[in-house]
């Protein structure tokens, strides 16, 4: 064993053999030995461990993992291995019935007849984090760890897409960031605004940007084929298809990608960010829904990375906030020359900082937004022209990026760790009648009907005596954020589309010193 693993894949072997057979696992074995080959001759030492594999967990003084499907396990054992071999990257190889994800609480939940139907924000979060299992989201404030996910087909019984994915994160190659300049980017039209802000924010300008309506899903090969792809429109569970909605606010939801007609149009390589609720989803196939959704299908077309949510996702009706952010944020990193898996770790922890405090909203984007994608695939290679110290060996170069990605982790760390001081937020039995005044009344200017109420008080760590002291007065800080949903007034506008999307509209407000000082508008994605 090497003294010092770069990349660490974690799978859990039983499993895999449970949905592809012993002749199916041998294959994996073989894939994952000729890519951590091809990661060795980019410098790159890599490592791949079954959670389940008693002998190599031993190895580790860690306990094997008996049950694929248990979340709780599954945390420490990466944990555990991650404390032990401190890679700069984790792969989590196989879907959630391989590796699962973490069993998140939403904190918009109110139950099954409540206005966001979601339970559980799942995802890969916890696994970055230094944190140990729970259930609330607001324990992995503080992400530090390098991860990402190669998902196989959820319930799948061939091995030939997991397949194709290692053999992508074998072969793949870093371009010029000139190559990446061109993007495909789709919004449903009712937040051109918004969108039209990431993808500037993002790209430098938005004159690539295609609306739905009056566009539709048939796209060109060329529009398909360009490197990034940015999205904000609609999602529905358990759905292969995103959606557009017109600038009227009619719920008429025309679809504006589909996973069946893009499929063998993507352009190897192509990395994509989706703003869409369940746009990262990983159902399973059936009779019903035999087609894959769009993050597979991505992913199967030799994509290098997808990154998006696998529950409802929220944005504001104009400007930028929650799934706009970490969307953009992400897709910066990598324009920037980060990897897949720093990218996303860096979109976390700058979400986390620009949303401080987080509201509910907020906490649900952190924990639902997920990497799928081998975290040490950069898409922008160095340049050649600008090094820190000459090397004239592979074996010298390799040890100087060793040196520099050590570097980027130990401040990665610090912080990610500094996070864990953000003021968490906690359920209140009662929502502020005064609150609820000032919100119902900002409903009803919007031609709404306000619904159900949830309230939210913050609880601040006890700050550090340096500073001005205004600064540092409680009577200035944010105390709580109270939540209205929404209620269309007309019948039709309250009926849910045939389409899946489920419309949720909600009003934000920030208490401060007892009173509401801002109001923000936010709608499912």
């Amino acid at each position: 064993m090497p003294g010092k693993i770069d990349k660490l894949i974690v799978t859990h072997f039983g499993a895999l053999q449970g949905k592809y057979g012993r002749q199916g696992l041998q294959k994996i074995r073989k894939a994952l030995a000729d890519l951590a080959t091809a990661d060795k001759a980019r410098g790159l030492e890599t490592v791949s461990v079954g959670v389940d594999d008693s002998s190599a967990m031993r190895k580790y003084s860690l306990t094997p993992v008996k049950d694929a499907s248990d979340p709780a396990k599954n945390k420490a054992a990466i944990d555990g291995l991650y404390q032990k071999v401190a890679p700069d990257y984790i792969l989590l190889l196989g879907a959630t019935d391989v590796i699962p994800h973490q069993d998140l609480k939403n904190p918009l939940y109110s139950g099954s007849t409540g206005d966001d139907p979601d339970e559980f924000a799942y995802g890969d979060l916890p696994y970055a984090c230094d944190a140990p299992y729970s259930q609330n989201p607001q324990d992995f404030f503080g992400p530090v760890r390098v991860v990402g996910r190669l998902p196989d087909i959820t319930g799948g019984s061939d091995p030939a897409y997991l397949l194709g994915l290692i053999a992508t994160a074998t072969n793949y190659k870093a371009v010029d960031r000139n190559s990446l300049t061109s993007y495909f980017a789709v919004t449903a039209q009712i937040w051109k605004s918004s969108t039209e802000l990431s993808v500037t924010n993002t790209f430098g300008n938005a004159s690539l940007l295609q609306d739905v309506p009056p566009s539709s899903s048939n796209w060109p090969q060329a529009d398909l084929q360009k490197p990034m792809h940015f999205f904000n429109c609609h999602g529905a569970s358990n759905t292969p298809q995103f959606f557009g909605q017109p600038s009227s606010g009619r719920r008429d939801y025309p679809v504006a990608l589909d996973a069946s007609y893009i499929t063998g149009k993507i352009q190897p390589g192509t990395i994509a960010a989706a703003e869409c609720c369940y746009g990262a989803q990983l159902y399973a196939l059936s009779s019903v829904q035999p087609q894959m959704g769009v993050c597979n299908v991505y992913l199967g077309s030799q994509g290098y990375g997808f990154f998006g949510s696998t529950t409802i996702a929220y944005g504001p009706a104009s400007g930028n906030a929650q799934a706009d952010l970490i969307c953009q944020y992400f897709l910066q990193s990598i324009l920037a020359g980060a990897s897949l898996g720093r990218a996303a770790l860096q979109a976390r922890q700058k979400f986390m900082r620009s949303a401080s405090p987080a509201d509910p909203s907020d906490i649900k984007t952190l924990a639902q937004f997920n990497l799928y994608g081998d975290p040490s695939l950069t898409a922008v290679a160095a340049d050649p022209t600008v090094k820190a110290l000459e090397v004239k060996t592979p074996r010298a170069e390799f040890e100087a990026e060793r040196v520099e990605r050590h570097d980027r982790r130990r401040q990665l760390l610090n912080q990610g760790h500094s996070l864990n001081r953000e003021p968490k937020a906690r359920r209140a039995r009662t929502p502020s009648p005064k609150a609820r005044r000032a919100l119902v009344s900002k409903a009803e200017s919007l031609g709404f009907a306000p619904g159900d109420s949830l309230a939210f008080t913050l609880r601040y760590e006890e700050p550090a005596k340096r500073g001005p002291r205004l600064l540092r007065q409680k009577s200035q800080l944010p105390r709580g954020y109270h939540v209205l949903f929404l209620q269309r007034k007309s019948r039709e506008d309250r009926a849910e589309s045939a389409s899946g999307v489920r419309p949720i509209e909600m009003l934000i407000g920030k208490e401060v010193a007892g009173r509401i000082v801002s109001i923000s508008h936010v709608l499912s994605r």
